[in-house]
């Protein structure tokens, strides 16, 4: 029997990290650097944060922690009382064997992934009573192996899949409060998703699909930023379409702090430059398919999406 999101998690909850790349080491690193227990499933940096540890730089102060638990398979970990399922969408397809031997009775599941319909596809393997959703608001990257840097602070949005604001969801957001990372709750998973969709469809999408130029290139370009208002407006309709209303603002307030950021290069840039499989689906192409089936045209959306087709590893 799944667990109830009326219940919350353990005070001092044992937590597992799926996806050790650069977000998952950084939440993972800041959990276990304020004494919450972490295990890392790692895989190229298994030997690394074995023998050398992990290394955090953020704006919030650096840290070390020369003794972490790194393993290379779920049974080495066993169940525990929550997952964090950290890495790409492009990897989804490991969860089914990944997942059931880190599932206890009251074990919850929360993904930090990108795009739509992880929560439904993480429901569909272990119960959708288990899961959680947390959208991160953050630029983190891993540059070299056992090393995460964040120097642009951030928040994560939780939700519940089954209720929104719920207990549970309270008590995650808690958790990370805790670790020194700014939360905030969202009344749905829906409205928490599209929210973020509104600057990585854009920005992420025209990165690729213009030649591989950063953020501050596509703003600085009249036309480019004319089709990045573009998308962000189709994205907002969709989400109003679906039952998640946006603040009218949000694309003009997006637009205004992605320009603080500089030539920032989105995640799925840097996946497509270093010839990695890019997030499609889940970004571009459930966007569109549920925005159209809403009854929404979304003529820029699917422009954009025939040309990442063309152009990216999935």
């Amino acid at each position: 029997m799944p667990p109830s999101p009326s219940l919350v998690l353990p005070k001092n909850p044992h937590v597992a990290i799926v996806g050790s790349g650069a977000l998952g080491l950084y939440y993972g690193a800041k959990l276990a650097h304020g004494g919450v227990p972490v295990s890392f499933l790692a895989r190229r940096d298994l030997v690394h944060l074995k023998q050398k540890g992990l290394q955090i730089t953020c704006t919030e102060g650096d840290f070390h922690l020369p003794h972490i638990k790194a393993y290379a398979e779920p049974q080495e970990i066993g169940p525990v009382d929550l997952v964090i399922v950290a890495f790409k969408t492009t990897s989804n397809a490991s969860l089914a064997k990944l997942l059931p031997p880190l599932i206890g009775p009251d074990t919850s599941v929360c993904t930090l992934q990108n795009g739509l319909g992880n929560e439904e596809l993480i429901g569909s393997l272990v119960g959708r009573n288990r899961i959680l959703c947390g959208v991160c608001h953050v630029c983190v990257s891993r540059p070299t192996p056992g090393v995460a840097s964040n120097m642009s602070g951030g928040n994560i949005r939780f939700s519940d899949l089954t209720g929104g604001d719920t207990p549970r969801v309270q008590s995650i957001a808690q958790l990370f409060e805790q670790a020194g990372i700014r939360c905030s709750v969202a009344p749905s998973v829906g409205s928490a998703r599209w929210y973020k969709l509104v600057w990585n469809i854009p920005f992420n999408g025209l990165s690729i699909s213009e030649g591989g130029i950063d953020t501050a290139q596509i703003l600085s370009n009249p036309k480019l930023h004319a089709e990045t208002l573009a998308l962000m407006n189709e994205v907002m309709a969709a989400s109003t379409a679906l039952g998640f209303p946006q603040d009218p603002k949000h694309p003009i307030q997006e637009i205004a702090r992605t320009q603080k950021m500089g030539a920032y290069q989105p995640s799925s840039l840097l996946d497509y430059l270093a010839k990695k499989p890019v997030e499609l689906e889940s970004i571009w192409g459930e966007a569109l398919r549920q925005g159209t089936a809403a009854g929404v045209p979304m003529p820029k959306l699917k422009e954009l999406y025939q040309k990442l087709k063309q152009l990216v590893r999935v």
